[in-house]
This record gives structure tokens, sequence and C-alpha cells, in this order.
């Protein structure tokens, strides 16, 4: 099961930081083509079963968004780190042995290492794709694990460093997929504008964003 950490892509609610950058309509835009392409590739995957878990304030939109195409469940409590527990308690309780929760800002991330992060988790009792800023990308279980984000600040440089502390006091095998970005900062944003260019079809709907914006994007350097 793969499980895709989405929010509806309302005004100033989502990649809040690009808005330093970028006007908060075209930020919210951009979100929503990231969560589509995220799905496309989600859905690309051969004998994976995909939902979307979300804050319940969202549930609904989310769900009309996404055309009732996949499963959109609401989270219990507030945050990122209530949303990863709800992931774990939630669909290892329907029976699901092998449960990943992706994020929905890496639909450049390479359909392999997704299949990846389920073989690791065949043979480990945790896997983690790290980010290059401290953070990750997924986490897969096989069993939920509540202390594993209990009060996290999730989204801080550290993420990656306390995940790792709580699975070695919880006695946890880890694996890891490789190190990969995702999209919240500017350097971010032209890095994956460098990596569209050469290669559109990994998430089209992105690439024809950064079409419409590659003039402000471009000037994100300066």
């Amino acid at each position: 099961m793969l499980v895709i950490m989405a929010k509806a892509p309302k005004l100033g609610m989502v990649k809040t930081r690009l808005t330093e950058s970028l006007p908060s309509p075209a930020v919210t835009a951009l979100y929503r083509c990231l969560l589509e392409d995220t799905l496309a590739l989600a859905t690309s995957l051969t004998g994976v079963e995909i939902a979307v878990m979300c804050p319940a304030s969202d549930q609904d939109e989310l769900a009309q968004l996404l055309g009732n195409t996949v499963q959109v469940v609401a989270q219990e409590g507030e945050g990122l780190a209530a949303g990863l527990t709800s992931v774990f308690r939630h669909f290892t309780a329907t029976g699901q042995q092998h449960v990943i929760a992706f994020n929905s800002d890496s639909p450049h991330l390479a359909p392999s290492v997704l299949d990846s992060a389920f073989e690791i988790l065949a043979t480990h009792d945790v896997v983690v794709g790290p980010t290059n800023d401290g953070g990750y990308y997924l986490v897969g279980a096989k069993a939920a694990h509540p202390m594993l984000f209990e009060s996290d600040r999730m989204g801080t440089r550290s993420a990656l460093d306390r995940l790792l502390t709580r699975t070695k006091v919880l006695e946890l095998s880890t694996g890891f997929t490789e190190p990969f970005y995702d999209i919240d900062v500017a350097n971010d944003l032209i890095l994956l504008a460098r990596e569209l260019r050469l290669a559109p079809a990994k998430a089209p709907r992105t690439a024809s964003w950064l079409g419409e914006w590659q003039q402000a994007v471009a000037q994100l350097r300066h």
C-alpha cells in the first residue's frame, strides 16, 4: 500500500515557503500539479494499492479534485506527524502488511525507487527515503509504531535524525532508498525546472506549470 500524504490546494495553505519568492496563487497551482503528477507516478506502479491521507477538512475537496479515482482517508489529529501515525494505524488495521507513506511533491522520483522501497521493506521493519535537507520523502513500516512520530516537529532539518533515533530506541531494523529532493524552497524549484526541461514526461503537469512560470523561476537564482 502506497499512501500519498496530501493537502487540498488551498490558497496560502500549501508550499508556504515558496510564497516568499512567487505569488500565492501560482504556488497553489504548482502544488496541484505536483499532487496530480505524484498520483500519476503512484498509479504507474504494478501491483500496488494507492490511497491518499489528508487533513479531515480537506477530504471532500481532494476526493472531488482527484475524481474519486483513489481512496481519500482523513487523518486523526492535526499536522504531518499525526498524519503519518494515522497512515500506519489505519492501513495496518485493514490488513495491509507493507505500508509506505510518500510525500505529494516528488513526482520526478523514478518509479524504480518506489519499487525498491517495497523490496527493502520486505526484509526490514522500516524503510526511509532521505531528502537532501535532513528530512525524508517516504517512510514505510509493516506495523503501527505510534512512538515513531509522536510529538515530532516535522519539516525541520533534523526530522530524519529524530526518526532514526526512534527506530533505534524501538529496535526496528531500518533500510534506505536513495537520497532525493522534494520541493520546499526556491532552490528545489530551480533543480526541478532543470530536470524537467530535459525530461518533461516525468511530471507533465508540473513541467507545463514551469513553462508558464519559467521566467519567474529563472529569476529566483538572483
